[in-house]
């Protein structure tokens, strides 16, 4: 009786050890994820030096790729020589997790 306790315990530990594994796995990823998003946004040069509004890359092993639009929010003050845009940033890594980001950003006006 007292082995079958032990082993039904046992089992119960195994089991929670296995979900907490793959829990911070999971974490482990989204995070990675996150930070190779910001690095990119950190370090993506401004829309006026893109030779488009898509750019795309590599870095840390995960692919990403930054789209930059019109902001939709509202009009930006005619005199004033900062104008709003949509940045999308989306980064998958290796495994095929991905993650999407979408930002305000301003630019200098084109002169």
């Amino acid at each position: 009786m007292a082995i079958a306790v032990v082993a039904t315990s046992l089992t119960a530990i195994g089991m929670l050890t296995g979900v907490t594994t793959r829990g911070v796995r999971s974490i482990e990823q989204h995070i990675a994820l996150v930070e190779t998003a910001r690095s990119v946004a950190a370090v993506l040069p401004s829309s006026t030096q893109l030779s488009s509004n898509e750019a795309i890359g590599d870095l840390y092993g995960s692919k990403w790729r930054v789209r930059v639009s019109p902001f939709s929010g509202g009009a930006a003050a005619p005199d004033s020589a900062w104008m709003p845009v949509t940045m999308s940033i989306r980064v998958q890594s290796p495994t095929g997790d991905a993650f999407d980001l979408q930002t305000v950003r301003l630019l200098r006006k084109r002169e």
